[in-house]
């Protein structure tokens, strides 16, 4: 009976273990400043003219216990004729350190989708290597929801019509639900949800999950936001332009 319930005892402690690590994702990096999800191989961040100056060189270096920054996403343009001022620099700087590239637009919905596009197709040279382009679409402007959508989708098509693929979708999980669920679920998803203990809270499938708006970089002053790749590198190999 006693040597019964040692094999329980033991067979309990091992599962027990097994439950703890399998639900431990984050794991704490004072180096980043922030907890990381460490379930996920491939780690990236996203930058705009908040981030000031970047060395791109200091951001590819910075290695914390096989945690680095393998891709970034850069922002391009915003509305009808905005460029971000760093943009062409982040671009050109990002490839040459050996990152990982991709170019987002922030989406206004009080303004044409078309012409949106055509401000970013003016602005972004996608090459091989590089990520899909994407749509950042966050807030309303007081537009109402179907005519929200009905900009967005002529983005997305001028997009995909353009570049021959089909462009990825930044939003926050409230506004996925809200606003664009059932209409965009064909479209890879970026998604930003905070403070979750392993995933995003989504009903769909996501490519990249944006966990954290606070992270620290080796080669940028300003906090950065964080994101995961969900998948392996192949499969993050394959979702990058030929």
């Amino acid at each position: 009976m006693l040597l019964t319930t040692s094999v329980f005892v033991l067979a309990s402690l091992v599962w027990y273990g097994w439950w703890r690590e399998r639900r431990s994702h984050f794991v704490r990096y004072p180096e980043f400043g922030i907890d990381i999800p460490v379930n996920y191989p491939i780690h990236g961040i996203d930058v705009s003219k908040y981030q000031d100056m970047i060395d791109w060189e200091s951001v590819k270096a910075m290695n914390i216990n096989d945690v680095q920054i393998r891709f970034a996403f850069i922002k391009a343009t915003e509305g009808l004729g905005n460029e971000d001022p760093f943009f062409d620099r982040n671009w050109k700087k990002a490839r040459q350190a050996g990152l990982v590239r991709g170019a987002y637009h922030f989406f206004l919905a009080t303004k044409s989708g078309k012409v949106q596009a055509e401000n970013f197709i003016n602005s972004v040279t996608l090459q091989s290597g590089d990520l899909p382009p994407v749509l950042d679409i966050e807030q309303t402007y007081g537009v109402p929801p179907d005519k929200l959508r009905e900009r967005a989708m002529e983005w997305l098509d001028t997009i995909q019509a353009y570049y021959g693929v089909a462009p990825v979708i930044y939003t926050n999980v409230e506004f996925y639900k809200r606003y664009l669920k059932d209409d965009f679920d064909k479209y890879p998803l970026w998604v930003a949800h905070y403070l979750q203990p392993d995933q995003p809270r989504i009903y769909r499938s996501w490519l990249f999950w944006q966990h954290s708006e606070s992270g620290r970089v080796n080669g940028i002053v300003n906090r950065v936001d964080f994101n995961v790749f969900n998948g392996d590198s192949a499969e993050f190999n394959r979702l990058l332009i030929n």
